[in-house]
C-alpha cells in the first residue's frame, strides 16, 4: 500500500468512527476529537478545530509532529497535545478516540468508580485511569492524561469527557463503546441502590479458555 493510500485508508476509518459515536451520543456538536499515529512515522493525523465529528471530510485532519510541529492541514483540535502526549508514552498505541460520553461522567460524578462487570468490559479494558479537571487543550490535562495511560487503555477526565486507546482505530472505538456500556451498567447498578455487584473476583485473570 503506497503512503498516500495508507493515509486515505486511516482518515476513512477516522470518518466511520466519527460518525458512529455521534450515532451512539457519545458526543454532540463540534465536541471530541480522533486522531491517529502515522506508520513508521512521529506524526499524528488529529480533527480540526471545531469540526463535527460525524461530518468529517479528508480535508478535516491536521497533520503534527508529537512534539507540536504542524505539517499540514488546517488548524487542530485544542486537545492536540492530549493524544500527541499520550502516543509518546505508548509506542503500542496506534489511535486516541477522545469523547464526551453522558454515563461515564455521570458515575465519575457520583464520586464511584466504573465497574467492569461482562466479560467484553474485562477483556478490552478491565480497568479505567482517572484524572481531576484540568482546562482543555492544556499541558497540565496532556501530561495527568498521559500519566493514567501508561497503566490504562481509557482515562476519564473528571468534567470533561474520556480518552480510550488502541493499536488500531477499530480497537479504541471498541473501547470507547464498551467504557459508555460499564459505566451505563454501574449507572444502573447505583439507582437499584446496588453498591457491590461487579465481576467474579476469582474469574477476572482467566476470562478465556483458550
Amino acid at each position: 500500500m503506497t503512503d498516500a493510500a495508507l493515509r486515505r485508508n486511516l482518515l476513512e476509518q477516522l470518518m466511520d468512527a466519527g460518525r458512529l459515536v455521534v450515532e451512539r451520543g457519545l458526543v454532540l456538536a463540534s465536541g471530541g476529537n480522533l486522531s491517529v499515529r502515522v506508520p513508521g512515522t512521529d506524526t499524528m493525523l488529529v480533527t480540526a478545530s471545531g469540526t463535527w465529528l460525524d461530518r468529517l471530510r479528508p480535508g478535516d485532519f491536521a497533520e503534527l509532529t508529537l512534539g507540536g510541529e504542524h505539517r499540514g492541514g488546517p488548524r487542530p483540535s485544542v486537545e492536540w497535545r492530549l493524544h500527541a502526549r499520550t502516543y509518546a508514552v505508548r509506542a503500542d498505541v496506534e489511535a486516541v478516540v477522545h469523547l464526551h460520553p453522558q454515563h461515564v461522567l455521570l458515575v465519575d460524578l457520583l464520586g464511584e468508580r466504573i465497574r467492569f462487570t461482562t466479560l467484553d468490559h474485562r477483556f478490552y479494558l478491565g480497568s479505567a485511569g482517572r484524572v481531576p479537571f484540568a482546562p482543555a487543550g492544556s499541558i497540565e490535562l496532556a501530561e495527568s492524561a498521559a500519566q493514567a495511560a501508561q497503566d490504562h487503555d481509557a482515562v476519564v477526565l473528571a468534567h470533561h469527557g474520556c480518552s480510550t486507546l488502541g493499536a488500531t482505530v477499530e480497537m479504541a472505538l471498541r473501547r470507547a463503546l464498551n467504557l459508555e456500556e460499564a459505566a451505563t451498567m454501574t449507572y444502573r447498578l447505583l439507582l437499584a441502590g446496588n453498591h457491590e455487584a461487579d465481576f467474579p473476583e476469582e474469574w477476572r485473570d482467566r476470562i478465556i479458555d483458550v
